[in-house]
């Protein structure tokens, strides 16, 4: 392309300060180096960890920086030593890494790549430790590898997915994060067989995605508020023992041991898949684990992103996965803190941002 090779300007959505709104800026992106790959963003979406970190809570604030991970572009150029992405291919940023040769990436029951894992607190690029953005020469920093709030964002080769050219941009963007993360707890981690019982905590857009091996067909609501009892015990007696499986998709502490809790004793597996302040302590009795309940964690619902996610697009492409019924919003990137907006309401699931370039 003309532009390959060449510093780039668009807009992006730039937070300079904790909690503050975003200011759509005219930046400056730097060509891609080796094993990286510049994008153009055509559709992003807002995820609660964007607000979590752009919020500064629990964790060291960085800024000025370019959030946003849950997103859909084509490739505009790729860096040296890049072969199987090409300009003009369709692809997904993802927020944690592939990079095919670590010993996770060689492993068939691991996603956690050595290089690539995520990692909130690095804010320039892993290769040369520099940012790809600027404004006026000043450095803004990156977000998980991805900042998919640019019009041009700059990813390490490793964290982009290459997936049907056919496939709608503005829906299946929403499977770079949460929905794969939630349907992969259930289908690679929980394993529920047929006629289970399942516990699922928390029903935003991960819970909801756990929920859809049951397309949305839950036939219970517990609400712990209006229960005198733990929720562990209401759904034991619910259950006759216990739940055959559980997947917690909240992050609360009290909620992943409920979930643990709640499982039933000989066979039940609890699945966690929320992310605990970083504090927090998972406190239960040993007894638990000596009566046969197993406790499992997952990171991305072990999906590894460039081998896995273009098959669980064509799971939405052969219509096996609904994604639609999870995109409640739909604005403009000039509009894009009315996304921040409705997600501090509690008003929707996901709300799609269609770039204007």
């Amino acid at each position: 392309m003309a532009t390959a090779g060449k510093v780039i300007k668009c807009k992006a959505a730039v937070a300079w300060e904790a909690g503050k709104p975003l200011v759509i800026e005219e930046v400056e992106v730097a060509p891609p180096q080796a094993m990286e790959v510049r994008v153009k963003i055509l559709f992003t979406s807002l995820c609660h960890t964007d607000v979590y970190f752009w919020e500064a809570k629990g964790q060291a604030p960085m800024f000025p920086r370019i959030f946003g991970h849950e997103a859909g572009g084509i490739v505009e150029s790729v860096g040296e030593g890049v072969t199987d992405l090409a300009s003009g291919d369709h692809v997904l940023p993802v927020f944690t890494g592939e990079c095919k040769e670590c010993p996770h990436c060689k492993s068939a029951e691991s996603n956690m790549c050595d290089l690539l894992r995520i990692n909130t607190d690095r804010g320039v690029m892993i290769g040369d430790g520099k940012s790809r953005f600027s404004i006026n020469g000043k450095p803004i920093y990156h977000f998980v590898g991805t900042s998919t709030f640019s019009e041009y964002t700059v990813m390490h080769v490793g964290c982009v997915a290459k997936i049907n050219p056919k496939a709608p941009l503005d829906k299946v963007c929403v499977l770079s994060c949460g929905i794969s993360t939630g349907l992969g707890a259930t289908i690679n981690v929980a394993k529920p067989p047929k006629g289970s019982t399942v516990a699922i905590f928390g029903l935003g857009a991960v819970g909801l995605a756990a929920a859809e091996a049951r397309k949305f067909g839950c036939t219970e609501f517990v609400n712990p508020k209006d229960h005198d009892k733990p929720v562990q015990q209401v759904l034991a007696e619910m259950t006759n023992g216990g739940v055959d499986r559980s997947v917690e998709c909240t992050g609360n502490i009290n909620a992943m041991i409920q979930a643990f809790e709640c499982v039933h004793d000989g066979w039940g597996v609890a699945v966690l898949v929320g992310v605990p302040h970083k504090d927090a302590e998972f406190k239960t009795h040993p007894m638990n684990f000596l009566n046969e309940r197993t406790l499992k964690g997952t990171f991305f619902g072990n999906y590894k992103p460039r081998t896995d996610l273009p098959n669980v697009v064509e799971l939405y492409m052969k219509k096996e996965l609904e994604v639609e019924k999870f995109i409640t919003h739909s604005v403009p990137f000039s509009e894009i803190n009315t996304a921040f907006d409705l997600m501090h309401k509690g008003e929707g699931i996901r709300c799609i941002i269609r770039m204007e370039n």
